[in-house]
């Protein structure tokens, strides 16, 4: 690849560098020409930086993107607050900039979910805001045996939608239609429920891990150490324990049996996980392209201004067909 220089940005495989080898190497033409090695250097480590290649504007990542094949999607049945840039485009997770966001893949608390993320930095921050990533089949290896074994047995997510607390169901849903949100409800086989004050509660039981449609490997792939109450601080979640009761808190997680999931039981997840975290900082410009369900990402909090903007493609997961 003489128009590509191909490097480990890290001591470990993830992610692989990829930047021009000259000024004349342009971003869409070595995707077009490159397609194949850049599919088989995805699935072997997860994750891909293009770095150094000249990215004008949003609309310019979002023609990268769409080069890939596949429609880019919209951010559905959402967790976190977004904006929408341009078709297919979202801002990063709008949190404020002082809160961590663990690793998790994308929508793993879901039965459906992208194959495919892109994430282009358009402004790097003063300091901090990196975008950490781990290789899912490692953690899955990492996890002891037992908590793996209970993990795949599934999860059951619980989500309570209210405007004081978290996202509204009119958020999440994108719609005011009541009957909308429901037949949603019935296409992701998402139990609903109204309740007397007007708001909405949502279950859904899904998978711990899973075993990745092209490599076959299993992954780690969830979401419960984000939603389980544990992800709350000490001081937060007692007050909204009191106030609402356990069974109303804004999102939860437990076994798809509805046995709960021991804080214990998460603290050694979230060890794992960090233990496999890979952390670079963004220059302006870079695309991070990852595989979805072989590497999970997180974000870091930050000073200063910071843009980052992500686009999703190839729809997969496991609902029953037709």
């Amino acid at each position: 690849m003489s128009d590509l220089s191909v490097e480990h940005l890290s001591a470990g495989a993830l992610p692989v560098l990829l930047d021009p080898a000259s000024a004349q190497c342009d971003l869409h033409d070595v995707w077009r020409q490159r397609r194949e090695h850049i599919d088989q250097l995805l699935l072997q480590t997860g994750g891909v930086l293009l770095r150094g290649f000249d990215v004008p504007s949003v609309a310019d990542f979002q023609a990268f993107a769409k080069e890939y094949g596949h429609p880019l999607l919209n951010y559905e049945f959402a967790s976190t607050p977004r904006s929408a840039v341009s078709s297919g485009v979202y801002t990063s997770t709008e949190y404020p900039a002082h809160q961590h966001i663990p690793l998790h893949n994308e929508q793993a608390y879901t039965r459906e979910w992208p194959m495919k993320i892109w994430f282009h930095c358009v402004t790097a921050p003063a300091s901090g805001g990196e975008t950490p990533i781990a290789d899912s089949r490692a953690i899955y290896r990492g996890m002891p045996p037992a908590l793996r074994q209970r993990f795949a047995d599934g999860l059951c997510y619980v989500r309570n939608y209210s405007a004081d607390f978290d996202l509204t169901w009119q958020q999440v849903f994108q719609t005011e239609s009541r009957a909308e949100v429901e037949a949603y409800c019935r296409r992701s086989a998402i139990a609903c429920e109204w309740k007397d004050d007007g708001e909405l509660r949502t279950l859904q039981r899904c998978q711990g891990v899973e075993r990745h449609p092209v490599t076959g490997e299993m992954v780690w792939f969830n979401q419960a150490h984000l939603f389980h109450a544990s992800n709350l601080q000490a001081e937060v979640r007692e007050s909204l324990e009191d106030m609402l009761g356990a069974d109303n808190l804004p999102r939860n997680v437990c076994f798809a049996d509805g046995s709960p999931i021991p804080d214990g039981m998460l603290d050694e997840v979230r060890a794992v996980l960090a233990a496999n975290t890979v952390i670079f900082p963004w220059q302006s410009g870079d695309i991070l392209m990852l595989d979805n369900m072989l590497v999970a990402h997180a974000r870091t909090p930050f000073s200063g201004p910071r843009k980052v903007v992500v686009a999703m493609a190839q729809p997969h997961g496991n609902l029953p067909q037709g």
